[in-house]
């Protein structure tokens, strides 16, 4: 059996022409922190075995984190944690009903950028 379409839809793959709305880049990007807050994990865990293996260790892993790559690092990392929290704190009052409206979602999208540009600020201020 055949089923005749009216009118062809259109099909547009070109992923640089799409133009996302406001909450789907929020939730694609709150979906990237957490697999860098998880590979980040052994990299702080490390750090840390490395500086509680002996007092040379501590000096050790002090060195490393006194380089301005591995403070810039370090920034990303708490900055893409606090992103991951406070949106997932958004998706958990969206679980809960509210802010399921259009303006509403768009509208805590941008707040959940502003709570996480303000924290993205400490977090630099407490790694330099």
């Amino acid at each position: 059996m055949t089923v005749k379409v009216k009118k062809p839809r259109p099909v547009n793959l070109d992923l640089q022409t799409i133009r996302f709305p406001l909450t789907a880049i929020a939730s694609i990007v709150h979906r990237v922190s957490g697999v860098i807050t998880f590979v980040s994990i052994s990299i702080l865990l490390w750090l840390l075995n490395m500086s509680l293996s002996s007092p040379e260790g501590f000096a050790s892993a002090a060195d490393i984190v006194d380089s301005f790559f591995v403070k810039f690092v370090l920034w990303g990392i708490l900055t893409a944690l606090f992103y991951h929290i406070v949106v997932g704190v958004r998706h958990l009052m969206m679980d809960m009903g509210y802010f399921e409206e259009m303006e509403t979602g768009i509208a805590s999208a941008k707040i959940s950028f502003a709570i996480t540009a303000v924290l993205s600020v400490f977090a630099g201020g407490l790694v330099w």
